[in-house]
């Protein structure tokens, strides 16, 4: 099944972010949260990649020959470690306005990086295939989940690596990601995130499946307000977390 070019994409969603675009590298600006996540997420990313393609991250570029995918790019947060470690790196993303500030950023810091203003669905029709589809904090703000995911599975070359993060739905999750990030500690903008479009672990491998995708791993996010640090979990989900799925070969 082919993914329609254009069913997934919410304007509404788009527009928040299109707003926030210039503060993509401010570290204690409106993406704070992403900036303070960020070490957490590239730990899992490096560690399923290297074990995926059987590579070693102690070496200069461990993941060179690899065409990776960061769709729903933002300003590049990881589109520039992914190209350090010697990938072929397209940053994709559904609002305009990111593109220039992640091409700006990438010229400054020495990196080539294939920065397009487009969505899943237009790559997909267009035949685009990569070996890593990095899906991170961006199926919760799509219109069609399964449609979305369904590009995603169309990108992947057979027997590739899918890694997606989002937040679960449950009474914590609004505590912690909507009252404590959004309304107490105003990391983000009111309404960036909608409670009733989060996921739960069960219901993203479901989609994941329906999708063509073989789920394989999944891990929590835990933020521990005493030390103010993320850490990878084995277990707790409740609120952050993140997956590892394979398109058959």
């Amino acid at each position: 099944m082919q993914a329609d070019a254009t069913n997934t994409v919410d304007p509404s969603e788009i527009a928040k972010f299109e707003a926030m675009a210039a503060e993509w590298w401010d570290p204690k600006g409106k993406f704070k949260p992403l900036h303070m996540m960020n070490p957490v997420r590239l730990e899992y990313i490096t560690t399923q990649i290297a074990a995926e393609f059987d590579r070693d991250l102690k070496g200069p570029k461990p993941f060179e020959g690899l065409r990776i995918l960061d769709i729903g790019c933002g300003g590049g947060l990881l589109c520039e470690p992914m190209a350090r470690l010697g990938a072929t790196v397209v940053g994709a993303d559904a609002a305009e306005r990111n593109i220039p500030v992640a091409r700006l950023h990438a010229e400054q810091s020495g990196l080539d990086i294939d920065y397009r203003h487009t969505t899943a669905e237009a790559m997909a029709a267009a035949g685009e295939q990569f070996d890593v589809v990095l899906n991170m904090e961006v199926v919760e703000h799509v219109a069609d989940p399964l449609g979305y995911l369904t590009a995603c599975q169309q990108l992947l070359k057979p027997g590739r690596l899918h890694l997606c993060s989002t937040i679960n739905r449950n009474p914590k999750s609004f505590a912690m990601a909507i009252v404590g990030a959004e309304w107490i500690m105003r990391w983000l903008p009111k309404g960036t995130h909608q409670w009733d479009k989060f996921i739960t672990p069960d219901e993203l491998y479901e989609l994941m499946t329906n999708a063509g995708m073989e789920p394989v791993d999944r891990k929590g996010y835990v933020f521990n307000f005493a030390r103010f640090t993320w850490s990878i979990s084995d277990r707790d989900l409740s609120v952050n977390y993140v997956t590892a799925a394979l398109k058959p070969s």
